[in-house]
C-alpha cells in the first residue's frame, strides 16, 4: 500500500497525464505552460484516500476535471475504460514506476473524471445544468443565476439557484440544491423532515415540480431542493465582536431542542474519535512539525482516554460557526444536517469551540477570539459540568478538532510558504486549547 504522502506527490506530479484521460490532446499545452491547469482543491481523508480538482483554462476548453486515489468501482467496460458521458476511467499505477515508492507497496488505483460527472454524484450532472434546474424547480420563473457554493468531490456539492418572475413586478426567489451520493439521500431527508417538525429553524425542503414531492423515490440524482434561511453567519458576528453580544445560553437552548428519535439514527463518529487520522493528515501537510504533532496527539488522546463525556443524547455532529446562521440577535439557522445523529454533547461543544479557536488562522480578521472561547466556554462547560462532565475533557476534544482543521491549511497548487503559517496558527490554536484543558481541574 502506498504512504499517503505519496499519493499527494504522484496526483501533483502526474497532473497533465491523468487528466489527459478525460481530456485528450492537452498534455503538451499543460508541459510547455503549468498556468493551463490548476489544482483547486486537495482534499485528503486519512485512510481513505487523497482527491485533487484541477480547473482547466480557457485554452483548454475550460471547466474542471478530478481525480482521486479513493476506491471507486471500475468504469463499465474494466479498468482504463471510460464510463459513458462522464468520461471517467481508471488506471493502475505499479509501485515500481514512482520513485520513492517500496516496490513492494503495489498498486495505486487512480480514478479520473470530467466535471460535473463525479462517479459519487450523479446528481451534480444535473443540478449543474440550466435548464433541468428550470424544469424541476421553478414556478414557471427565470432562471437569473446558478452558482457552486461548495463542492467536497465524491462527497457533496451545493449549488445555489437565483430566480424571478417574469414581471412586470420581478419576485426574487433562491433556493439551494444539495447533492449527496444517492444512498443516503433518503437519510438526508428524513433528518431535515425530523427537525423540521420539531420547530428547529432548518431550510424547509421543496417540491419537485416533476413528481408533486420533496424527493422522487425513483429519482437516483441524490438532490435535495432547500430553500433559503434568513441571517448573517454567526461568524460574521465572532469577527465583529467574538459574538460577546449573543446568549450562549441560546446554543445550549438549540441543542436541548434536538428531538429524541434522533437517538434512532446512523450514529457518526465524533472528530475526536478520529483524532489518529487527522493528526496523521497534519503530519502529511507538515512533516516539519511531525514529532511536535505525535506528542500533540498523545497528550490530547491521553485526556480523552481518561475524561467521561457523559450520556448519548441528540446531536448535531457539525456544531460550528459556518453552520449558524444568526438573525435579529437569535439563532435564525441551522445549516448542513448530515451528520445528525446519537452522539455526546460534549462532542458537539467541542466542535464549536475547536473550529472557533482556528479562526485566526483563517482570517487575521478575526481579532475576538480570545474573548468568544471565555464567553461560549464558560456556558458549555457550566451546562456539562450538570451531568458530570469536566471542562477538562471538554477543551482536549476542542483541541482534537483544531487538529482535524491543520491539514485544511494547505491552499492546492500555492507554494508551501503561501499556506504553512496559517497551519502553523492552527497547530497553535490546537495547543491552546489543550493548555486549556490542563487548566481545567486537574493536571493532564
Amino acid at each position: 500500500m502506498w504512504p499517503e504522502a505519496q499519493h499527494v506527490a504522484f496526483l501533483t506530479d502526474a497532473a497533465a497525464r491523468l487528466v489527459a484521460l478525460v481530456r485528450p490532446g492537452i498534455e503538451p499545452a499543460v508541459r510547455s505552460s503549468g498556468r493551463h491547469l490548476r489544482q483547486v482543491q486537495l482534499q485528503h481523508r486519512p485512510g481513505a484516500g487523497v482527491s485533487v480538482l484541477y480547473e482547466l483554462s480557457v485554452e483548454l476548453g475550460g471547466g474542471f476535471v478530478g481525480v482521486t486515489t479513493e476506491t471507486l468501482p471500475a468504469p463499465a467496460g474494466g479498468p482504463d475504460a471510460a464510463a459513458g458521458p462522464g468520461h471517467y476511467v481508471q488506471v493502475r499505477v505499479p509501485a515500481s514506476s514512482y520513485p520513492g515508492v517500496d516496490p513492494a507497496a503495489g498498486e495505486l488505483a487512480v480514478s479520473v473524471w470530467d466535471h460535473p460527472h463525479d462517479p459519487r454524484l450523479p446528481g451534480l450532472a444535473v443540478a449543474t445544468v440550466p435548464e433541468l434546474v428550470v424544469s424541476r424547480w421553478a414556478r414557471g420563473e427565470r432562471l437569473v443565476g446558478l452558482q457552486t457554493v461548495t463542492y467536497r468531490p465524491l462527497r457533496r456539492a451545493v449549488l445555489r439557484a437565483d430566480l424571478t418572475t417574469p414581471g412586470p413586478i420581478a419576485v426574487p426567489r433562491r433556493i439551494y440544491l444539495k447533492v449527496v451520493r444517492p444512498d443516503v439521500a433518503d437519510e438526508l431527508l428524513l433528518r431535515h423532515r425530523m427537525l423540521a417538525a420539531a420547530g428547529l429553524p432548518v431550510p424547509r425542503l421543496l417540491e419537485d415540480a416533476r413528481a408533486g414531492t420533496a424527493h422522487a423515490p425513483e429519482d437516483p440524482a441524490g438532490i435535495l431542493a432547500l430553500t433559503e434561511v434568513t441571517g448573517r453567519p454567526l461568524s460574521q458576528q465572532i469577527m465583529h465582536d467574538g459574538g460577546t453580544s449573543l446568549d450562549p445560553d441560546a446554543f445550549v437552548a438549540l441543542l436541548d431542542a434536538l428531538p429524541e428519535p434522533v437517538l434512532d439514527l446512523k450514529r457518526r463518529p465524533a472528530w475526536s474519535e478520529r483524532l489518529d487520522r487527522y493528526a496523521h493528515a497534519a503530519r502529511t501537510a507538515l512533516p516539519g512539525a511531525a514529532e511536535r504533532l505525535r506528542q500533540l496527539e498523545a497528550r490530547i488522546q491521553a485526556v480523552i482516554d481518561t475524561t467521561d463525556r457523559g450520556r448519548t443524547v441528540p446531536t448535531h455532529g457539525d456544531f460550528y460557526e459556518a453552520n449558524l446562521l444568526i438573525g435579529e440577535g437569535r439563532v435564525s439557522g441551522l445549516l448542513d444536517v448530515d451528520s445528525l445523529g446519537p452522539g455526546h454533547r460534549v462532542d458537539d461543544y467541542a466542535c464549536f469551540l475547536g473550529h472557533l479557536a482556528v479562526l485566526p488562522g483563517v482570517d487575521e480578521r478575526y481579532v475576538h477570539v480570545e474573548e468568544a472561547l471565555a464567553h461560549f466556554g464558560s456556558a458549555f462547560r457550566i451546562d456539562l459540568e450538570r451531568h458530570g462532565v469536566t471542562g477538562r475533557g471538554l477543551w482536549a476534544r476542542a483541541a482534537a478538532v483544531a487538529v482535524s482543521l491543520i491539514a485544511g491549511a494547505r491552499v492546492p497548487g500555492a507554494p508551501r510558504e503561501s499556506w504553512e503559517p496559517s497551519a502553523y496558527r492552527r497547530l497553535a490554536a490546537a495547543e491552546q486549547l489543550l493548555a486549556l484543558a490542563r487548566r481545567s481541574g486537574l493536571v493532564a
